[in-house]
């Protein structure tokens, strides 16, 4: 907390314009107080270490580093952080990813401010906040038997291991995905470590046996 009792604020988010005017408009509340803004995952993880917030409001899609992964290392270093999502679009493989990885909630851009500012309060004071659309989407999810998996795989990388095999480079895949090429190669070592294979070839072929992709 800040010395006057509002709870502290990190925002991460790639976007200038939305990332400086959530912190104006979440300053006009007297109950939090914006401490930092970061343009990236890194500089998220980075800036955690520095100001050691309450709490993080986390954008998904951003350069360096992804929310999701920014969220896993702030939760393993500071488990005392609080993590919300903050995203304009309700993805499932998102969604369970960043819950999986400590997320205590996951809200819409598109909230308005005296709901996000409850639920940010809410988070801090140790509860958990899933916005409607989102909630309804886990609890579909959770009650779906018939949800495919593939040896392991998380969704977003069923997703990158159908671009490689439809023979996207690296840096196609990352600008298809708005996301860094360093985060394309993570999740490519890790489809081939949980795979047991080496190489594009190999992975195009477990795409076609497995039916992500024809030939």
């Amino acid at each position: 907390m800040t010395e006057n009792g509002r709870a502290s604020v990190l925002i991460a988010d790639d976007h200038t314009l939305f990332r400086s005017g959530l912190a104006a408009l979440l300053d006009r509340d007297s109950r939090v107080k914006v401490v930092g803004q970061a343009a990236n995952g890194e500089e998220a993880v980075r800036m955690v270490d520095e100001l050691r917030p309450d709490l993080v409001l986390m954008d998904l899609e951003m350069p360096e580093m992804e929310g999701v992964e920014a969220t896993r290392l702030i939760r393993e270093q500071h488990p005392e952080v609080a993590v919300i999502i903050l995203s304009s679009f309700s993805d499932d493989s998102h969604l369970l990813q960043a819950l999986e990885h400590g997320a205590r909630g996951y809200v819409l851009k598109d909230t308005n401010v005296s709901t996000m500012v409850n639920s940010m309060l809410a988070i801090v004071g140790g509860a958990r906040v899933l916005s409607g659309p989102i909630a309804d989407r886990l609890v579909g999810m959770l009650t779906s038997k018939t949800e495919e998996s593939f040896d392991g795989l998380t969704a977003r990388e069923v997703e990158i291991l159908k671009l490689v095999a439809t023979g996207l480079a690296n840096k196609q895949i990352a600008y298809r995905l708005t996301i860094s090429e360093k985060t394309v190669r993570n999740h490519i070592s890790k489809v081939y470590e949980k795979l047991g294979i080496e190489g594009r070839s190999s992975a195009v072929l477990y795409a076609a046996r497995n039916g992500l992709v024809d030939l």
